[in-house]
């Protein structure tokens, strides 16, 4: 094992194309934060790109590198000049265990101090080329690329795994109650107005209250997929007035998002509204009928096609996104009996039994892997 710098073991890939016409095209939104395989890229024929890279090269992104984005290059293609092309001395280091070096906390952590910019930092490769890592001989590597991407996969795998349980969820949510846009079982159509018995959204101007504790401010970015996920959440100490009162949420509570990211719904969880949490300006808090409507129904409903058809028509604008009352207050829904709606209930708290053991077996996996990585790079 000895201490090399990266610039000793790799390079920074400056080859360019006159014509990348039919080649695939990343950008920086393509990169997604903490995974190291590519899965999302452009066919875009009126790209701009004009820097190569290749297959089994390390797409970097040098903008803004807390964000950690960095992936393997699946396949030959251009990509934006704020992603730093790297490849590996094949004769100094295993190209497979490259990625695992960029994408580590140590480099990214070194990325960031190096970076230069107020709003919009960047890492140059001249910066980058003096990390300093613990590299074993080129035998020792193999072993441990062949170990990590053997983490990787398994990770991976419970990532599918919690995908197709949700794919699982939706189906039995159409073979209970139809499909939902052409409600094949014919149950009775409501608006949502008819069981509303409290409406109101999300206070604005909040941020004076921001706090390293306190009580959880939930926005658009912690409702998605019919749960309120509090893991990345702000926190505030807010103030004590009707302002706060209004908006402070219940267990049971149904979240709907009115701009942006229109449609996307949560409710409100026994631990969530024991902590107290409050909403911004871009949630409205629904609170129901419970002895005819259950929340967590209304979420999934909202969460189908049929949700989703209702917010794009009912979008105010072309140019900006968003919903008033009215159009939160006339959504229609179809409303099975109460007892057909725990039952699916019930179905969907044991699914996410299954769920919480798969995520607490993937941060294990994922807490593993970075000490592998830490251990090795130092």
């Amino acid at each position: 094992m000895s201490k090399v710098r990266l610039g000793d073991v790799a390079i920074e890939v400056r080859e360019t194309s006159k014509d990348p016409t039919g080649l695939p095209v990343i950008g920086l939104e393509h990169l997604i934060p903490g995974e190291i395989n590519l899965t999302h890229w452009s066919d875009a024929s009126d790209n701009t790109f004009t820097k190569l890279f290749h297959k089994g090269q390390v797409l970097f992104g040098r903008r803004r590198a807390y964000l950690k984005k960095a992936a393997v290059a699946p396949f030959d293609g251009v990509c934006s000049g704020d992603i730093t092309v790297i490849a590996a001395q094949k004769d100094k280091l295993l190209p497979t265990l490259l990625p695992f070096i960029i994408s580590s906390d140590d480099f990214f952590d070194f990325a960031m101090e190096k970076s230069a910019g107020s709003l919009s930092p960047r890492a140059k490769w001249a910066q980058l080329a003096e990390y300093e890592f613990d590299l074993p001989g080129l035998a020792e590597q193999h072993k441990l690329a062949t170990l990590l991407w053997s983490v990787e996969r398994t990770r991976k795998a419970y990532q599918d795994l919690l995908i197709q349980t949700d794919e699982l969820v939706k189906s039995q949510f159409v073979e209970m109650f139809g499909d939902p846009v052409n409600n094949t079982k014919g149950l009775p159509v409501h608006q949502l107005s008819d069981f509303i018995s409290f409406l109101t959204s999300g206070s604005r101007g909040w941020a004076q209250y921001y706090s390293d504790e306190g009580k959880w401010f939930i926005t658009i970015k912690n409702v998605k997929d019919c749960i309120i996920s509090v893991d990345d959440v702000q926190c505030i100490k807010p103030p004590h007035n009707a302002e706060a009162d209004r908006t402070r949420l219940k267990e049971g509570d149904l979240l709907i998002s009115i701009t942006a990211d229109l449609g996307r719904t949560g409710v409100v969880t026994k631990e969530i509204a024991e902590h107290g949490a409050y909403i911004n300006q871009h949630l409205t808090c629904i609170r129901l009928d419970r002895k005819v409507l259950d929340p967590i129904y209304v979420a999934f409903f909202m969460e189908s096609e049929a949700g989703k058809k209702q917010f794009f028509e009912k979008n105010l604008s072309s140019v900006k996104a968003g919903l008033n009352f009215d159009s939160i207050r006339t959504l229609k829904l179809l409303v099975p009996p109460l007892e057909e709606q725990e039952r699916f209930i019930s179905y969907v708290k044991q699914t996410d039994k299954s769920k919480l053991a798969i995520r607490q077996a993937l941060e294990s996996l994922e807490k593993s892997r970075n000490a592998i990585m830490k251990g090795i790079f130092g």
